[in-house]
């Protein structure tokens, strides 16, 4: 091949690439943006009570399972700081936020999630769940999720 073709094929693929603008984010995107950046900027003293109000804004039923999970993770793991996490309450071990809930609401989905990241200590094998869709709570799921947390911070 020689040079000539060499550079055609480059701006072919560059052309391909700047037709593909990036077309902003989400107002949500956004919110969620803004929200870690106060986050970033509030005082770090009073957690739960941040926790606390945003569970409180939060529509029905998000509210009611929000309200239920912190009782659940605060019971079941002590260890478990509370904490906002890019607008949505989360449980931090040394700093770190091992689970979150994110309200249904938040981006408009059709079911709540509760998750862990990436320093709750669940691995199992090759491959484990770090999200479960919420709908609503019942003893066997808050049974299930206190034992992911237990287990997340053990």
């Amino acid at each position: 091949m020689n040079p000539a073709q060499k550079g055609t094929q480059k701006s072919a693929k560059s052309t391909t690439a700047i037709a593909k603008k990036f077309k902003g984010f989400t107002d949500e995107e956004h919110g969620a943006m803004k929200d870690r950046i106060q986050e970033l900027r509030a005082d770090k003293g009073d957690g739960e009570g941040a926790v606390l109000a945003k569970i409180a804004e939060m529509p029905e039923p998000d509210r009611t399972m929000a309200k239920r999970l912190h009782t659940i993770i605060k019971e079941s793991a002590p260890a478990l700081s509370p904490r906002l996490w890019y607008g949505m309450p989360a449980y931090a071990k040394d700093g770190k936020v091992a689970c979150f809930f994110q309200a249904a609401q938040k981006f408009k989905t059709r079911y709540a999630t509760f998750g862990f990241s990436d320093k709750a200590n669940l691995d199992e094998g090759a491959m484990w769940p770090t999200a479960f869709a919420l709908k609503g709570l019942t003893a066997t799921e808050e049974a299930r999720i206190a034992a992911l947390v237990k287990k997340a911070v053990s």
